[in-house]
């Protein structure tokens, strides 16, 4: 069992920078990839980044590449979303998830998600 919690939301101005954070509890995350979605009002839950927990590699949504970074902390157990250059088209409540299977699959395919963290970019 993987438990997961988000956490760094909140409002900022466009161009703006934030960094969330998912902080994992539970066993065996050597084999897991880690990702980030996030979802709009009236949208679809989304793919933004992802990175494997064993050699961090890493992959983006075309829509954040460039703006977003994410990382991750082995002896946390956390992953790291740093967001900059925010624009407004980027507020949604942002889930972090974990499961085996890489990035590319559907949001509901992943097994594991967080509670998820607001982030609105005013304009």
């Amino acid at each position: 069992q993987v438990q997961l919690v988000e956490s760094g939301g909140g409002l900022v101005q466009a161009g703006g920078s934030l960094r969330l954070s998912c902080a994992a509890s539970g066993r065996g995350f050597s084999d897991y990839f880690m990702h980030w979605f996030r979802q709009a009002p009236g949208q679809e839950r989304e793919f933004v980044s992802s990175i494997s927990w064993s050699v961090g590699r890493t992959y983006y949504a075309d829509s954040v590449k460039g703006r977003f970074t994410i990382s991750r902390d082995i002896a946390k157990k956390t992953v790291y979303l740093q967001m900059n250059d925010l624009k407004p088209e980027d507020t949604a409540v942002y889930y972090c998830a974990a499961d085996l299977r890489a990035f590319g699959h559907y949001w509901s395919d992943y097994a594991y998600w967080g509670q998820g963290t607001q982030v609105t970019v005013s304009s």
